[in-house]
C-alpha cells in the first residue's frame, strides 16, 4: 500500500469516469488540453504525478470545477504517515 500511489490510481479514475460521461476520448482531451495522449493514458492509470496546471486543463477539458477530480473514496486511515 502505497498512498501516492492508491491516491493517483483514485485520481486517474475519477479523469477517466468524467470523460466517459462527457462521451469523450482520450484523444478529444489530449486536442482539449494540448497534452499527449499516452500523457492522458499515464494519468488515467495513475502512473504519473498531476501537476496544478495540469489538473486545471483538465478540469476545463471536462467541464468541472477542479475539485471535482478530487471527489471520491479514499480512507488515508489505512496508510501508516509518519510525520
Amino acid at each position: 500500500m502505497d498512498i501516492k500511489s492508491d491516491f493517483l490510481k483514485e485520481i486517474g479514475k475519477r479523469i477517466s469516469e468524467l470523460r466517459l460521461k462527457n462521451n469523450q476520448t482520450q484523444n478529444d482531451l489530449s486536442f482539449l488540453t494540448g497534452l499527449e495522449k499516452s500523457e492522458i493514458s499515464k494519468y488515467e492509470k495513475g502512473k504519473i504525478n498531476l501537476t496544478m496546471t495540469t489538473l486545471l486543463k483538465l478540469a476545463a477539458a471536462l467541464k468541472v470545477h477542479p475539485k471535482e477530480l478530487l471527489i471520491f473514496e479514499f480512507n488515508i486511515e489505512k496508510y501508516k504517515i509518519d510525520y
